[in-house]
């Protein structure tokens, strides 16, 4: 008797990537145009639109006289939009930003008349554990992934949801090919014995492809290839049937961590650190909209349909492979854009009720000097109180120098920092008892005699036995201590992976002084600032060189076997093996994608007591004592066919100079030692809260 396998076609659609935005845009009016003809005809059951909405408004904004046939469709079953705005990343995206993507996009699929939903994953590069509990609080029950599941069945319980793995991923265009239909029933008997391997009674087919339209006589094909399949019957209809049919199966598999090996499909993880200017603007308008949002929420909501429009925005840049970095330099100047206007949208709804409710905040512009601030830069303009006034226009008159001011409070260093011997260390401060049982930390900056050095270490005034305590507290200082290091390797790879270099050794950074709160080095200036618990660190550099892998080195003690990081705002913990070195296993056949000790990260990462919150370094590795983060990975082409770390071409082999991230670069990160479960305390000192109340 013949295996039943449950056919759904598809479309997944990049609303960007190899071509522009607009370029795409045109070719989906000819692809859906066509979708909507068979289905009018009676020729397809129903068509899957890939898990989103966003690109049905797209296809309707050139044709809104389709707008009735599609809600026709929709209320019959035989469309399926949403439940996301756009297809999201999973590791790159916020907490708030994923929910707003489901909470947008459901609002617009359901007012479609749209009621069965899918948090569909097919193409995401890997998955994160906490994505299914997202997806419960909106309703939604079921889950299809595919990338970084490696040995896993067909259906499983992914965190407590009914989950669908594509063994053999989204892309079937095999009916679109120009093989004879006996070659075509060949090559599809063995993916379907590839998947009946992994399936029970039922397997679930997805049959289209990238931007790819629906043949217009699929469905004498399908008969075509059945009457030759001797093990299968392929039957057109959607995946909520493959759902119903298998819904016994889910519970005798679960997986309750995150998917991300790779060891049967490409994860393509260097795309969390591809155009790292790109995360940055990220992670800075993530923050931003949040916070105009809600401090307008504070005082009535009136702003609420610019808020939506900006999240629209800023969804559209998050948009899987907008945010990977993954696309062409046109594609990513739109969307330095779209980031540009979100940044104007939050700053002018702050600024406005700022000036309207009278509070400070933590950057501020202003023409005169004020107490705890200190300035950041100068520049020939006009106060904002007439700018913001619309009764009122500037006029050459009001021009005046403006100082962009950020609020400074003085702060005692809990934390020691020295530069010596051309090596940068930091410890933490110890809390030291007198014989009276009191316990103090007392900082002040002390001057060291070492030239180019800078340490802030703990004193004690009162402690009797003064001499013995500083030996001590040295021994714990020298047992505590990180020592840092900046480092860069050749990259031979592309915008989706790291092309590691077999012995590379890699260059360490010379630092040749320290001053003035500078440390001087041989690959760039790092701008430092002790803050209680946190060193601060600026970088800022002008890149001349191409293909390299910049990272800030972490040496701690003992080899680095866990880490914690943010994941979706939670702490996500992982576990390596620091000997491992994927410069060894760099494949030598087809289909291999190196494993590495790379992994996504969002604003934290931490190991053995020590912490580093970044704004938008988003990668970092492990490598036996030490833990990296990623500063830039340039590299000047989408995919490289020959790149070391991957044998097999992930996309299209087009140059992307823009890639190389050349010229003015700047990363900013901050370093202590505290608990994985207080990062979000330390997130709070880097990433101030928008209202200053009490100055």
């Amino acid at each position: 008797m013949k295996k039943m396998v449950i056919a759904y076609l598809h479309t997944h659609w990049d609303r960007e990537w190899y071509r522009e935005f607009e370029v795409f845009r045109l070719r989906l009016l000819r692809v859906f145009d066509n979708v909507l003809e068979l289905l009018e005809n009676n020729k397809i059951p129903s068509f899957y639109f890939d898990g989103q909405v966003g690109a049905l408004l797209d296809y309707l904004e050139i044709r809104p006289e389709k707008e009735k046939l599609i809600r026709k469709f929709i209320a019959e079953k035989k469309l399926f939009i949403g439940p996301f705005y756009t297809l999201i990343d999973e590791f790159l995206t916020d907490r708030t930003v994923f929910e707003k993507n489901l909470e947008i996009g459901l609002k617009i699929a359901k007012d479609f008349g749209c009621t069965d939903f899918i948090g569909y994953f097919a193409d995401t590069f890997g998955h994160s554990k906490n994505v299914p509990q997202l997806l419960k609080k909106f309703g939604i029950d079921k889950c299809v992934v595919w990338r970084g599941c490696g040995d896993i069945p067909s259906e499983f319980r992914f965190n407590g949801i009914d989950t669908v793995n594509l063994i053999r991923g989204y892309f079937m265009d095999i009916f679109s090919s120009a093989l004879t239909i006996e070659q075509k029933a060949e090559w599809l008997k063995g993916n379907l014995d590839k998947i009946a391997a992994k399936s029970k009674d039922y397997l679930l087919l997805p049959i289209g492809a990238d931007h790819l339209g629906v043949e217009p006589d699929i469905t004498e094909q399908i008969y075509k290839v059945n009457s030759l399949l001797e093990d299968y019957e392929i039957k057109l209809s959607n995946p909520f049937e493959y759902f119903e049919l298998v819904k016994d199966n889910f519970k005798t598999f679960e997986w309750n961590d995150e998917l991300r090996d790779n060891s049967l499909t490409f994860i393509l993880q260097g795309s969390f650190s591809a155009r790292m200017k790109l995360k940055q603007y990220n992670v800075k308008c993530t923050y931003l909209l949040e916070q105009a949002n809600k401090l307008q929420k504070k005082y009535g909501s009136q702003y609420d349909a610019i808020i939506e429009y900006a999240y629209k925005l800023l969804l559209k840049n998050q948009a899987h492979d907008g945010i990977y970095g993954c696309s062409t330099d046109l594609v990513h100047r739109e969307n330095n854009t779209r980031y540009e206007k979100i940044i104007q949208i939050a700053n002018t709804i702050i600024e406005e009720l700022r000036l309207r409710y009278n509070f400070k905040t933590p950057i501020m512009e202003s023409k005169d000097l004020l107490p705890e601030y200190k300035v950041i830069s100068k520049n020939f303009g006009v106060e904002n109180p007439l700018l913001y006034d619309t009764q009122k226009i500037p006029v050459t008159e009001d021009f005046t120098d403006i100082y962009t001011l950020k609020y400074s409070p003085a702060v005692k260093p809990e934390i020691n920092f020295e530069v010596k011997n051309g090596k940068i260390y930091i410890a933490p401060l110890k809390s030291m008892s007198s014989p009276g049982g009191r316990t103090e930390i007392c900082a002040s900056p002390q001057k060291v005699k070492a030239e180019h050095a800078c340490l802030m270490r703990a004193q004690q005034e009162d402690f009797q036995e003064g001499e013995k305590q500083d030996k001590q507290n040295a021994n714990n200082f020298k047992d505590i201590r990180i020592s840092m290091e900046f480092v860069r390797f050749q990259d031979d790879g592309d915008t989706y992976n790291f092309g590691a270099v077999e012995d590379d050794k890699g260059e360490k950074a010379e630092i040749y002084s320290f001053k003035n709160n500078i440390i001087k080095t041989s690959f760039f200036d790092v701008h430092v600032e002790v803050q209680g618990e946190l060193v601060n660190f600026k970088i800022e550099w002008d890149n001349k060189l191409k293909n390299k892998l910049w990272q800030i080195k972490f040496n701690l003690k003992s080899p680095v076997t866990e880490t914690f990081s943010e994941d979706l705002n939670t702490i996500i913990h992982r576990k390596f093996d620091p000997e491992y070195d994927m410069r060894k296993h760099l494949p030598k056949v087809r289909g291999i994608e190196v494993k590495t000790n790379f992994a996504p990260m969002q604003r934290y990462v931490g190991t053995q007591g020590f912490g580093v919150i970044t704004k938008g370094l988003t990668e970092y590795e492990v490598k036996e004592k030490s833990l990296l983060v990623t500063l830039l990975r340039s590299t000047g082409i989408i995919s490289n066919p020959k790149n070391p770390s991957r044998s097999t071409p992930a996309g299209p082999p087009i140059e992307v100079p823009e890639a190389q991230q050349l010229g003015y670069n700047c990363a900013e990160f901050s370093v202590g030692f505290f608990a994985p479960e207080d990062y979000q305390k330390y997130i709070d000192m880097v990433f101030q809260p928008i209202i200053l109340l009490n100055l």
